[in-house]
């Protein structure tokens, strides 16, 4: 098969991958010998294509599996053979290849029909979350009460993470708005056993506390209850929904950096 005909291939494939919202990087070599050789890597680590070198191929599909957790775009160098580390390239004909991420927008899930859920939902909406809001009661669960949600589940937390939970990677969130133990503790459960990248919890800290106390009681350990953000949110004063919803989101996207989150004005160095 020659490069023509690859190359269209991987752009059927990839178009595919797009329209269907499976998680795809192309990885394209930019410049040398070998300039516009490409490679599709998709989320569940299998490639079609080459960028010209079985270890190259191998090192590279690693590195854009990363890549497509975060969702981002980036240039790496490599030696013709996949060399990665400064000393291996000194000397060497460095390969540049463009990683391209094509992932699809990252998720929300909100576990609970109440007032802060539409709060919520709407602001993530903004954020360009696609966000999903699960309770158990039909009654509340309804398309007037949250018309901006891409999806309303009338279900357990376990069916719905026996449904998608195993998707769910580092750029997703979920929280957790309910004080019903019968739905919040496998709510945090099943959160905690995929590697979903935020989980929050509403409540107070003593509600917290004893929401503590069942969740060890079915198992949790001590490194899990660490991933929790409990009580959910930032602290800056919030008393309504919508405010609440800010200090959340804000939360979030402070935890997705790994940035602090002081005031701008009290800090130094870049801001992004």
């Amino acid at each position: 098969m020659n490069d023509e005909s690859m190359n269209v291939d991987l752009v059927s494939a990839l178009t595919s991958a797009v329209r269907s919202r499976r998680p795809v990087a192309l990885l394209t070599v930019l410049d040398g010998a070998r300039r516009g050789a490409s490679l599709l890597v998709n989320g569940d680590g299998s490639t079609q294509g080459s960028l010209g070198n079985d270890e190259l191929d191998r090192v590279a599909t690693r590195d854009a599996l990363g890549e497509l957790d975060a969702g981002r775009n980036v240039v790496r160098n490599y030696g013709p053979r996949g060399e990665t580390t400064p000393a291996d390239l000194v000397g060497a004909s460095v390969v540049r290849v463009f990683i391209e991420s094509f992932a699809p927008p990252p998720r929300m899930i909100i576990f609970g029909a109440v007032d802060f859920t539409a709060a919520l939902a709407r602001v993530a909406k903004v954020l360009g979350y696609h966000v999903t809001v699960c309770d158990a009661r039909k009654v509340f669960a309804t398309p007037k009460r949250f018309p901006m949600a891409d999806e309303l589940v009338v279900a357990w937390p376990n069916e719905l993470f026996d449904r998608i939970g195993g998707d769910l990677g580092s750029r997703d969130a979920v929280c957790v708005l309910t004080h019903d133990p019968k739905f919040d503790v496998p709510a945090i459960s099943g959160a905690l056993a995929g590697n979903v990248g935020y989980i929050g919890v509403m409540g107070s800290r003593r509600t917290h506390d004893k929401r503590l106390e069942r969740l060890r009681e079915v198992g949790i350990g001590d490194a899990e209850i660490a991933r929790l953000h409990s009580p959910i949110g930032l602290d800056i004063g919030a008393r309504t929904p919508e405010e609440t919803a800010i200090s959340i989101c804000a939360e979030i996207v402070a935890a997705r950096s790994g940035r602090s989150a002081r005031p701008l004005s009290a800090t130094s160095g870049p801001i992004h």
